[in-house]
């Protein structure tokens, strides 16, 4: 049985909402069937037992065994946390209290983990993550943190992060425990950060003749005109879709990157592409510049015109040809 308390900070609640909307596996089998215990979740237990909870925990009549944040650490005014309280108890106060005592502890989306939109400036409430402040090590806990079987805060990013994301975390933490190795760079676990957002997309056949559409309800690549960077965030949002069938690409829109610290200050409107001498400045992460131009300028060359075409339309209107029997030979 894994104890897990679930504290909401600076939080909109959407990663509550992502764990209460999960389906494989639901809510109701992780406490039924892999041992997860809530000892308190806002949404799921009366609010009366929060102090009981607390009590039982700081005198070691319980054990927490995943203590998970949701929402950026708000530590103002002048480092007091007092914008944020529980009956009049800073709650990075009681964060700083419970993480030392968890076997693992979990930044529910993008604001626990990098401070996320809250953190944007002017930030005027002074809010971090709880192990970084966008991507520099620091935030409410400091780089040096460590749980008692030396993990580092497990980074869950995503604005709102993924049911799937949530469950499989909670899952393996409990059944199997985390290790260092399981995570990336910036404690993201690698079982969904370790691919890129851009892999399984529904338009990657127009990615790869560079055919970009050219408004929002073009079926074309979003990259090159519409801010989309696919190929820069991790996540597997199109090869795990939300609720079996749904993605930000899927629905017309493009990738914002909200699984990466310090996407909310892009610098730019978040659907307009930046471009230097015509180039996108946000290429793929793994791409030489030099290589994206030469492929770029030789696939345009090469693109079919049913692609060309259904690229800066709002739906096919050239369908794929039909090969007829015995042709390509």
């Amino acid at each position: 049985m894994a104890n897990i308390v679930w504290m909401q900070t600076g939080a909109c609640s959407g990663e509550s909402m992502a764990l209460l909307c999960a389906d494989r596996p639901s809510i109701e089998n992780l406490v039924e069937h892999y041992g997860l215990n809530f000892l308190w979740h806002p949404s799921l237990t009366a609010e009366h037992r929060f102090g009981d909870v607390l009590d039982a925990l700081l005198s070691g009549r319980e054990k927490l065994d995943i203590l998970c944040i949701e929402g950026s650490l708000m530590t103002g005014p002048n480092g007091s946390g007092q914008y944020d309280t529980w009956k009049g108890r800073a709650k990075i106060d009681i964060v700083r209290q419970l993480a030392p005592l968890a076997t693992h502890v979990v930044a529910m989306g993008t604001c626990a983990a990098f401070g996320g939109v809250h953190a944007a400036g002017p930030n005027p409430t002074d809010c971090t993550g709880l192990q970084y402040l966008n991507n520099q090590p620091g935030g409410l806990l400091g780089a040096a943190f460590r749980t008692p079987d030396g993990l580092p805060v497990v980074n869950i990013a995503g604005c709102p992060t993924h049911p799937g994301w949530v469950v499989d975390t909670l899952e393996k933490a409990a059944l199997e425990g985390l290790q260092p190795e399981d995570l990336d760079e910036f404690g993201r676990p690698q079982l969904y950060a370790g691919g890129l957002v851009h892999h399984g997309c529904a338009r990657n056949e127009y990615y790869e003749f560079k055919a970009s559409a050219q408004k929002q309800s073009d079926l074309g690549c979003l990259m090159e005109n519409l801010g989309c960077k696919g190929t820069q965030a991790h996540a597997d949002c199109n090869l795990r879709p939300w609720n079996g069938s749904g993605s930000c690409l899927r629905g017309g829109f493009a990738c914002i990157a909200c699984t990466e610290p310090g996407f909310e200050s892009p610098g730019h409107a978040f659907q307009e592409t930046p471009k230097l001498a015509g180039i996108p400045i946000g290429l793929p992460t793994d791409m030489p510049k030099a290589w994206f131009v030469a492929l770029a300028a030789l696939s345009k060359s090469a693109t079919p015109k049913r692609v060309r075409n259904n690229a800066v339309a709002d739906h096919p209107v050239i369908l794929p040809a039909v090969r007829k029997k015995g042709a390509g030979k």
